[in-house]
């Protein structure tokens, strides 16, 4: 079933392949794709995925984690348009496959170079504490639709088939979503903190009416309310507010849904399940692999219209298509998303398809990557890519 099409309206996804959005911090310090980002989504063209989902491109230069965050702007286009095309044409030429290309909007917020908050959260700055100064205002935040629905047009004038609305892991849009205490026309009620999501959905379908849209929703930030979104007062997951945001969300024109949970500054482990990491996490990988499976199983039972992407596959190395199959056989979702993976093994699933999957060369979940993203780095594969086990070397030293 892996190898099945798929068509959203007239949008064909060749196969259930996704390469999840995994940011380099290796673009240039315009935001224009430099000599790494190239190779990294050539090599994602030449895997025969279905789908390429872009890393997180920030709206506006405030909103970037790091100075070499991707970033479209008339000032880039070309190099993006040029970027596009070469992925295109390899894919089709290596692979005979033209891929969805999707491109990642967002705003850092918290992770922001000089951090921009939607309230003073007492649980994340336990470890970064910040001030009232960092609370952006209301009138700010009015403006950024517009920033989102520029950002919509330029991705695509560049080609991108569609573009996701990203709303997770504490950066803005998701911090808002339990923006509880904040007073104003942004907080308290869910009506309030869930407003400039909306409002940016809507900018954005405005701006491109013949793109396909797409979110990114961390559908609980496994925090405890009223510091995290879509809990209860202990921290488990509360579908309540997350089935109201998605039947908004779906109202205002999104039809892809990427799965995703927790926040991985704060509880890593949630998303990006690990069999080693810098910390030894609270609950065994298999107690985070099934929570993404009740979540994905409650939303498409809730929402059949979605097309949902399926997260954390990755985690199961070799064993990664038979789980694969086995969720989209049992509906569980619609494609199957890979993120790790494809920095470690960017051709897994094209030499799966041809009967040669080479398990040692499969993700490792170490969590290297994030370790040299976290480190300042630009982030790959730190096992099987010299380039990037050189430099986690040289950070470690």
């Amino acid at each position: 079933m892996i190898n099945d099409a798929l068509y959203i309206d007239d949008l064909a996804f060749r196969n259930r392949v996704v390469l999840q959005p995994m940011e380099g911090c290796d673009c240039r310090g315009d935001g224009a794709p430099d000599v790494l980002t190239r190779k990294k989504y050539l090599s994602a063209a030449r895997s025969g995925a279905g789908t390429v989902w872009f890393e997180a491109a920030a709206v506006c230069p405030e909103g970037r984690t790091n100075g070499r965050q991707m970033m479209l702007t008339p000032a880039t286009l070309d190099a993006f348009k040029a970027l596009v095309n070469d992925v295109r044409e390899t894919a089709r030429r290596e692979t005979d496959v033209d891929p969805v290309l999707i491109l990642q909007l967002t705003h850092s917020g918290r992770q922001s170079i000089v951090p921009m908050i939607a309230y003073r959260n007492e649980v994340y700055e336990a470890k970064r504490p910040l001030s009232d100064a960092n609370i952006v205002s209301d009138d700010y935040l009015d403006r950024l639709p517009e920033k989102y629905a520029a950002a919509a047009a330029l991705a695509a004038e560049a080609g991108f088939d569609g573009v996701d609305i990203k709303s997770c892991h504490g950066y803005l849009l998701q911090e808002l979503l339990s923006a509880f205490t904040r007073p104003g026309r942004y907080g308290g009620t869910f009506e309030n903190r869930s407003r400039l999501y909306i409002d940016c959905v809507k900018a954005v379908r405005g701006s491109v009416p013949r793109s396909m849209l797409a979110a990114r929703v961390s559908i609980a930030d496994m925090v405890p309310r009223p510091w995290g979104f879509g809990t209860d007062a202990s921290g488990a997951i509360d579908f309540t507010e997350p089935d109201l945001l998605l039947a908004a969300l779906i109202k205002e024109g999104i039809k892809l849904l990427n799965v995703t949970l927790g926040n991985p500054y704060y509880n890593p482990h949630v998303n990006r399940p690990f069999r080693k990491g810098a910390y030894p996490p609270p609950e065994r990988p298999e107690t985070g692999l099934a929570r993404f499976v009740s979540v994905e199983k409650h939303i498409k039972a809730s929402f059949p219209e979605l097309t949902v992407v399926g997260s954390g596959l990755s985690f199961f190395r070799e064993k990664m298509f038979e789980h694969a199959e086995q969720l989209l056989a049992d509906g569980v979702c619609d494609l199957a998303g890979f993120g790790r993976m494809w920095l470690a093994y960017p051709e897994f699933y094209r030499d799966w398809r041809a009967g040669k999957l080479e398990p040692k060369k499969c993700c490792l979940t170490c969590s290297r990557c994030t370790e040299l993203m976290r480190g300042g780095r630009e982030s790959g594969c730190a096992i099987f890519n010299d380039y990037y086990r050189n430099s986690y070397r040289e950070m470690r030293s």
